[in-house]
């Protein structure tokens, strides 16, 4: 099982590939994430965010940069890039979208979820939204593709159980929507087809 790839590995699958990207069904709300790849002393990592802990489904979770569009968006991604501006603070023009993945629903809120891949430019100055994130997580991606770091089971999360995939980092555990992204994402580079 491959355990790394380059970015011009990563690249490469994802320019050979045509994510089905579908606009959302009347009753979902549109939304985007950014999939984003920062290189740092630990080498090519992924940037997450850990959210406040704000009344909704989403509050206290780690997530990707991104939310529901809005009127003001061309398309989707539009919404994730200016959803990863307005949280982190990087420039959206500085952001290199590499691809994209398949859409996705959320299981415990209505959005109909679309993801892209790209870097945030090296070094950069992050400025989270303190409004929005708490902090930054900042992941080595080889630890993300390390199997040892990764499972499927229960997770206890404000007195209730979900089944999810998990990825763990020291205390923290990715899980839901975010796993189950990241894990059609490693799917697809491992294998050339998503994890639905």
């Amino acid at each position: 099982m491959k355990t790394d790839f380059t970015i011009e590995e990563i690249k490469d699958r994802l320019r050979q590939y045509n994510p089905d990207i579908v606009p959302a069904p009347g009753h979902l709300k549109p939304a985007s994430v950014l999939i984003p790849f920062y290189e740092n002393e630990d080498g090519l990592s992924l940037i997450f965010t850990m959210r406040h802990d704000y009344p909704g489904v989403h509050g206290a979770q780690i997530s990707f940069p991104g939310g529901k569009m809005d009127n003001g968006d061309a398309d989707e991604l539009a919404a994730a890039l200016r959803e990863t501006e307005e949280e982190i603070g990087v420039n959206r023009d500085e952001i290199e979208i590499w691809g994209g993945l398949s859409t996705q629903q959320t299981m415990a809120s209505s959005y109909w979820i679309t993801p892209f891949v790209g870097q945030i430019p090296s070094p950069c100055e992050f400025k989270p939204d303190p409004a929005e994130v708490e902090r930054l997580i900042i992941i080595p991606f080889p630890h993300i593709l390390n199997p040892r770091n990764s499972s499927y089971g229960d997770y206890e999360f404000r007195g209730y159980t979900f089944p999810s995939q998990m990825y763990t980092y020291g205390q923290d555990v990715i899980w839901g929507l975010t796993a189950r992204i990241l894990k059609s994402f490693i799917t697809f580079l491992r294998t050339g087809r998503e994890f639905q």
